[in-house]
């Protein structure tokens, strides 16, 4: 029996090699205590979650901060405020562990701010007042009371509430992970800092001013970073890289007052067709952008990075039955492919009133708002010059205000156009770097099925600050399931997923390179 077992762990060493099956042996122990404490686990998160989160809600927001001082505290972790000069700014919550012996440093990365929400659009529940579900919202699941001590908690069960998934669970997971590796006895391998931003969702105005102000204090070897959510298909993923993100409000503009729909129909111009038709200009009936020059400094992907994209499970078919989807943009290409290119999107359009508060009315103003997600090799500013020019090839008077009774009556098209604060380019992490090989040994020591390895993460993350204020490789490794609404109302977490967070970053905590 003893050759047998001896036998089947030469095999797995060989085949993982002994940096990885070393991390592996951590798993069992960090589960084991996940095991043993997870109705306080859920407990404790269900009260984080609870605090308001929008960055602009300087009370709550502080709020959330002050939680995590303490809870950092009670860990020894030596929490600090890093504050932008502007107190109003969220702070950056800091804390480290060091490790005696230790050659290297890595911090982890996580948010604690939430997009805004209106609690009207949620389903049952409220977005501040978590619930949990037996499934998600469009399987059926229904909400159940918070189990008591002893009763069993289902892994597919899911929690619902504004950054459920997106990004408490980042900072839920990094913290756990730590208090499991220390109740274990488990030396971590690597100094670690601990950084929870406060205002990503609102575009990290303010990060590198906090990022200068304590460049001592995070001197690091690696930035590893917890957010967004793995593939598709629930394999984890390690993504090297992430699109940048810059936001455009633009205002178009009709008679000075809303006008009668039938006094004045087929005479004033509409402000909503004027927006629709110059909103129609900027992509073709394939999804593609024709804004000049749009992706003519795009860097294209190296050679491993293309191969990762054909390594990675195809997922596309599947996902459109999911989402209810018969067309996709791009001519046919699949996802991976496209989020490796710069979008154009629109988040929003209004313009008069719509359902019980429609009015025959002709609206006097419609807007926009422009979701810009840039790649390697874009520049924010280029990108959007580009858009600026070409609403001024549409005949548009482009302006960054409110137009005048001459400017009015002088310009047949006028568009308000504003650079929403908080711009930034994307970020791309070679993935032969000693620490991404490190890092991708670290998640596949967790799982048994291949990591998939992305060059790029769809969304956006202010990781090019990061990388150019203090030098160092960023590496993003997500946890949430990918349905997780995001963003969105109802945004929700399935807890075998916060498992699965707790022992990947315990085992990224005990990673060598």
């Amino acid at each position: 029996m003893i050759k047998c077992i001896f036998f089947i762990f030469a095999i797995q060493l060989a085949c993982v090699g002994p940096a990885t099956f070393a991390q592996g042996l951590v798993i069992e122990p960090i589960r084991d205590y996940r095991r043993a404490n997870e109705h306080r686990l859920l407990t404790e998160y269900f009260q984080l979650l609870s605090i308001p989160n929008v960055a602009s809600d300087t009370p709550n927001i502080r709020k959330n901060a002050d939680y995590l001082v303490a809870e950092m505290q009670k860990r020894g972790l030596k929490p600090r405020l890093l504050e932008a000069a502007d107190k109003k700014v969220p702070p950056v919550v800091y804390g480290e562990w060091m490790t005696p012996g230790a050659t290297k440093t890595v911090i982890f990365y996580a948010h604690y701010d939430g997009q805004p929400t209106d609690p009207a659009d949620w389903t049952g529940s409220k977005p501040w007042e978590p619930v949990l579900r037996t499934d998600a919202l469009e399987k059926g699941g229904i909400i159940i009371p918070f189990p008591k001590a002893g009763e069993k908690i289902d892994p597919e069960w899911r929690i619902y509430a504004r950054s459920a998934a997106d990004d408490k669970a980042g900072v839920f997971a990094i913290l756990t992970a730590f208090d499991a590796l220390i109740a274990k006895g488990i030396k971590p391998t690597v100094n670690i800092k601990f950084f929870f931003e406060g205002e990503e969702e609102a575009g990290s105005p303010n990060l590198k001013e906090i990022l200068e102000k304590h460049k001592g204090l995070l001197k690091a070897d690696a930035f590893i970073v917890c957010d967004g959510p793995v593939h598709q298909s629930g394999r984890k993923q390690v993504v090297f890289g992430v699109r940048g993100d810059v936001n455009v409000d633009l205002t178009v503009f009709g008679a000075k007052r809303p006008l009668h729909s039938g006094h004045y129909g087929n005479w004033s111009p509409n402000p909503a067709m004027t927006l629709a038709r110059l909103l129609a200009s900027m992509k073709d009936a394939e999804g593609n952008i024709t804004i000049r020059g749009w992706a003519d400094d795009v860097d294209p992907l190296g050679e491993a990075e293309l191969k990762a994209i054909a390594d990675a499970p195809q997922y596309d078919e599947q996902l459109k039955r999911e989402l209810g989807i018969a067309f996709t943009e791009g001519g046919g290409k699949s996802l991976l492919e496209r989020i490796n290119q710069p979008s154009l999107n629109i988040n929003g359009f209004r313009s008069g009133d719509v359902g019980e508060q429609a009015r025959n009315v002709i609206p006097a103003t419609a807007t926009t708002v422009l979701d810009l997600r840039l790649v390697k090799g874009n520049d924010h500013v280029r990108q959007v010059a580009k858009l600026r020019r070409h609403i001024e090839s549409q005949g548009f008077y482009v302006i960054d205000r409110d137009p005048t009774d001459e400017e009015r009556q002088k310009h047949p098209l006028i568009a308000k156009f504003i650079h929403v604060p908080g711009s930034y380019n994307a970020q791309r992490t070679p993935m032969d770097l000693p620490v991404s090989i490190a890092v991708v040994n670290a998640v596949q020591a967790t799982i048994s099925d291949p990591v998939i390895r992305m060059p790029s993460l769809g969304g956006s993350l202010p990781l090019s600050i990061i990388s150019e204020t203090l030098g160092v490789p960023t590496i993003t490794v997500p946890i949430a399931n990918h349905d997780n609404n995001q963003h969105g109302e109802n945004e929700n977490i399935r807890i075998q997923n916060l498992w699965d967070g707790i022992e990947t970053f315990a085992s990224l905590m005990t990673m060598k390179f």
